[in-house]
């Protein structure tokens, strides 16, 4: 099968996406400063931990998947 009609790539590729915003809000807090770091930087770090954690459950789940094909 094509990956790209692949429903789950679509999914994966987008776990991967969102990890990337969030990595990205993240650095530009901590290059910027401020009240806003102060506030957020924990949160943000935290949930692009959790994002990652998801994002590779999601990538194994279609390697095991799609290895079984």
């Amino acid at each position: 099968m094509d990956k790209l009609s692949d429903p789950l790539f679509y999914v994966v590729a987008a776990s991967v996406i969102v990890v990337g915003i969030i990595l990205a809000v993240g650095i530009g807090g901590f290059t910027r400063g401020g009240d806003f770091n102060r506030k957020y930087a924990n949160k943000i770090m935290r949930m692009r931990i959790v994002a990652q954690f998801i994002a590779v459950l999601i990538i194994l789940a279609y390697v095991i998947y799609r290895g079984l094909d």
